[in-house]
């Protein structure tokens, strides 16, 4: 029997700078990471301009789905800023001066040599059934309400104002008033499986998964993690029963699964070549010198990377990586002979245990009948071998680009390991 109960939370965003597009809302990402880490499930964010129609339905609606709804922006001493007033009417009561809190704004402004204007001194009044915040970094002051059950905060939409006001009232007033789970997640990171294909390979394994734990498909750029939420009272547990069904799926899906958590598809196959103590260098036409950057973003690559060379031009290719004109007359600079010579002769000429190449028409102008706009191959050479794989991506050029490179990592992951067939 579990002593807990979840608890959700909405994220209001007030602002019509937000939804101009002018500001980005990082703010509402922080909150739900903050209160991720001690258990409160964010079930809703929602951004709204400075309309009282919007802001006050908006309000509504939240009341109905969440136990805490926590507000930023809208505070400021301005006509335009509403969250105040409207705050006051959604509760049906009145605004006063809260003494306490001019007393915070005066100090705010004498210790910068600044006077009190009349507009300022707006910011100390507050609607009579909040609970005043003070607020130590700047002069909106939070504002705490109880009602009904449920726990409302409203903030000033400055980052390092709220994050402050999250951090020293909010997270503390939501942990005395609420028995709070734990939470514990585990990403798996796979490559080289789509993600419905991914999802029918396990099937049968989701569907045996505790009731308390949760699986989630992230799809992003040529990559899907699967992310597993466990819920329940004793962390230890938690991170237990995650890794039995992390054991139980890996034998079906062990060849796509490159990583946990955090971990980068270039620093798994960073490490594996460290691990192995092998090299690798690249010959980039279409990516042009970004699988390179990739690799090189990862402190200390210089380990393992060799070098890289870019023949962008065909006279490149031949003067310098010595394809031969003949493959590049009868094939073209896009086709599996090319590849396999550019990586088998980067290999060589750099001294490496990998040679890598991409070659392709990353778009948006170059395709044609035989070989449309996302046409790549893309080659791994290594002692005694040489794969190739022919690319069918995007007629966006730098999702090309990206999607190439998520191939070229993958080709040299599954290279080292041996597992080519």
């Amino acid at each position: 029997m579990t002593k807990y109960k979840e608890v959700s939370a909405e994220i209001i965003s007030i602002g019509d700078e937000l939804l101009y597009g002018q500001i980005t809302d990082t703010n509402s990402q922080w909150i739900s990471q903050e209160l991720d880490k001690i258990g409160v499930r964010v079930i809703h964010r929602s951004t709204i301009g400075y309309s009282r129609e919007s802001i006050l339905a908006s309000f509504e609606a939240s009341e109905k789905r969440a136990d805490i709804i926590l507000m930023t922006g809208g505070l400021g001493p301005t006509n335009d800023d509403l969250t105040k007033p409207l705050l006051a009417e959604y509760f049906g009561c009145g605004i006063e001066l809260v003494p306490e809190a001019l007393e915070a704004v005066r100090t705010f402004f004498e210790k910068r040599g600044r006077e009190l204007t009349d507009l300022n001194r707006m910011q100390a009044h507050l609607p009579t059934k909040c609970i005043y915040v003070p607020n130590e970094l700047g002069t909106a002051p939070g504002m705490w309400f109880e009602e009904n059950g449920k726990k409302w905060m409203s903030m000033p939409g400055v980052p390092h104002e709220m994050k402050n006001l999250m951090l020293q009232h909010v997270i503390p007033k939501i942990k005395s008033q609420f028995t709070l789970p734990n939470i514990y997640h585990k990403v798996i990171k796979t490559v080289g499986i789509g993600e419905s294909w991914l999802a029918d390979l396990i099937k049968d394994w989701e569907k045996n998964l505790p009731s308390h734990i949760k699986l989630a498909y992230l799809p992003s750029l040529g990559q899907v993690k699967l992310r597993l939420t466990a819920f329940g009272e004793d962390l230890f547990s938690l991170k237990n029963d995650v890794e039995i069904e992390i054991e139980k799926v890996k034998p079906i899906i062990e060849k796509y699964i490159y990583g946990y958590n955090t971990e980068t598809l270039e620093e798994a196959v960073g490490a594996l070549l460290k691990q192995k103590g092998q090299k690798v260098a690249l010959a980039e036409s279409c990516t042009g010198g970004y699988i390179s950057h990739l690799v090189t973003s990862i402190a200390g690559s210089s380990d393992y990377f060799q070098g890289s060379m870019i023949p962008y031009h065909n006279h490149f290719k031949n003067r310098l990586l010595g394809v031969e004109n003949k493959i590049l007359e009868t094939y073209g600079a896009v086709s599996e002979p090319t590849d396999i010579k550019m990586a088998e002769n980067i290999r060589k000429q750099i001294n490496a245990d990998f040679g890598l190449a991409s070659s392709g028409i990353a778009g948006p102008g170059g395709g044609w009948a035989e070989k449309p706009v996302g046409t790549v191959w893309i080659a791994c050479a290594f002692e005694g071998k040489t794969v190739t794989k022919k690319l069918q991506l995007t007629q966006d050029r730098m999702l090309n680009i990206q999607l190439t490179a998520v191939a070229v990592l993958n080709l040299l992951r599954i290279c080292i390991l041996g597992k080519t067939e």
